[in-house]
């Protein structure tokens, strides 16, 4: 199990990253840990390659609306995620990164399909 670390400014202070030392020792994935990001891999994480985009295709029609009712349609999208369909994500990024590496890290996403 690598926890993969985002690269916001507010998640690389010292003490977030002492704490992920200590519950995640050299099996973190981040900026300033034992394992960093290979180069250009949004594709490699499912927050990248599938639950932001299916996020964003659900509520982007509401960007007239209130603070609150975004904040509603944000939280009622995350709740259409099925486990089957999160399960799916998460193969697709083993298929991902094997072709990152057998592609030594350049472009793979021709051969996804």
């Amino acid at each position: 199990l690598i926890f993969q670390h985002d690269g916001a400014p507010a998640h690389f202070s010292r003490q977030v990253r002492d704490i992920l030392d200590a519950c995640y020792p050299n099996k973190w994935m981040g900026r300033g840990g034992p394992i960093t990001w290979p180069a250009r891999s949004p594709d490699l994480n499912v927050l990248d390659s599938f639950v932001w985009g299916h996020i964003k295709n659900l509520v982007e029609h509401r960007r007239n609306g209130t603070k609150n009712e975004i904040r509603e349609a944000i939280v009622a999208a995350f709740d259409t995620i099925t486990p089957e369909m999160a399960h799916r994500a998460t193969r697709n990024i083993v298929r991902r990164a094997e072709l990152c590496v057998q592609q030594r890290g350049r472009h793979f996403e021709q051969f996804l399909h």
